[in-house]
């Protein structure tokens, strides 16, 4: 035991002394040793990222279009509910005596009208009699659809097919016309909307495509297609965008769920390139990385500008004194100065498990 750990300090020791400085055999001098990495071209897309919301594709409150008592309701929360199907009445008798004094009145006019109409073709009345009598047969018929809408108005129905949210109201209580009594929702493909910061906004032309993630389902990303963007800021100068799911992927996600929004936007302008994100140090205020220069071992301050930190550590920049193939300084960058000459640590062997040699 006491020989492992001798070993372990040993290499320790090494591994310390060659990361700081190396001789060179045939001058005698000692550079320190860097690690080097390989300045890669970025996607011509640079992306965004933003938390959403999964929503329903229409979540409405439904109403009566006439007043009155509930007598019946006919689904409970959290029901699947089909189109056209009934939800909720109301009390109808008021409507069915209404409608049927109004139906009495509508067949005695009709009568009347009919046999002045009658005369009227045959020359044996005047046109003011003609008149009254057609526009009276105008007027009641549609005092009597008015009525019979009425009663129907009493029925409420599903709209589209989906899901019970909450119901508003009890049966036998009096609701006035237009009042909300059950929220809907629709069991259409689900919705993704998020808030979009003014500088961002001002991108959207830019925006290419869209995705979404969800941590309760790792390892699956959903396409999205754009619904639209608001015109107009809200209080907080955000503006929502509104997308749509496909539904070939499954599983769909639940209206209600958070997400995260990844935004596909072209890039313009200079080349965009990727370098490991140690590669970066700020001095001044200023954004720089070292580039190795393999013919003289020595290496270059570069300014670049950053665009924003991947997923895998990586950072995404712009440099005008940049190129693909470049060989970057990805570790030590804080222990060398301009125009230094430096020893490149060598790559690590592919024998050479864990790197521990």
């Amino acid at each position: 035991m006491k020989i492992y750990f001798h070993f372990i300090g040993l290499i320790g020791l090494i591994a310390l002394v060659s990361c700081t400085s190396k001789t060179d055999n045939s001058t005698g001098q000692e550079y320190k040793t860097v690690k080097i990495d390989t300045v890669r071209t970025a996607s011509s897309l640079s992306v965004l990222q933003f938390p959403g919301r999964v929503k329903a594709a229409h979540d409405i409150n439904i109403a009566f279009r006439v007043s009155g008592t509930i007598e019946r309701i006919y689904v409970n929360e959290g029901a699947k509910v089909r189109k056209g199907q009934l939800l909720a009445r109301l009390d109808t008798t008021d409507y069915a005596v209404q409608l049927k004094a109004t139906e009495a009145e509508y067949q005695q006019v009709k009568g009347e009208a009919e046999r002045v109409i009658a005369l009227y073709n045959e020359g044996g009345t005047t046109p003011v009699a003609y008149d009254k009598a057609r526009y009276g047969l105008q007027q009641i018929e549609a005092k009597y659809k008015n009525h019979k809408d009425m009663l129907a108005y009493a029925y409420l129905y599903a709209p589209f097919d989906g899901y019970v949210q909450k119901t508003l109201f009890d049966e036998h209580e009096t609701v006035a016309a237009g009042m909300p009594v059950i929220s809907i929702i629709s069991q259409d493909t689900p919705e993704v909307e998020l808030n979009l910061p003014a500088s961002e906004y001002i991108r959207r032309n830019t925006f290419e495509k869209f995705s979404c993630t969800l941590d309760i389902y790792p390892g699956k990303e959903y396409p999205l297609q754009l619904i639209g963007i608001t015109e107009k800021a809200n209080a907080n100068q955000l503006y929502a965008i509104h997308l749509k799911m496909d539904k070939s992927v499954m599983p769909l996600p639940s209206p209600g769920m958070n997400t995260m929004v990844s935004i596909y936007c072209r890039t313009e302008g200079q080349a965009i390139y990727s370098v490991p994100g140690s590669s970066v140090w700020q001095q001044d205020g200023q954004t720089y990385i070292y580039i190795y220069q393999q013919d003289n071992g020595q290496v270059r301050r570069t300014e670049v500008e950053c665009l924003r930190l991947t997923g895998n550590g990586d950072m995404l920049l712009r440099g005008e004194d940049l190129k693909a193939g470049d060989c970057v300084v990805s570790s030590g960058v804080h222990h060398i100065n301009n125009g230094e000459k430096v020893k490149a640590l060598p790559p690590v062997s592919a024998t050479n498990e864990g790197g521990l040699l």
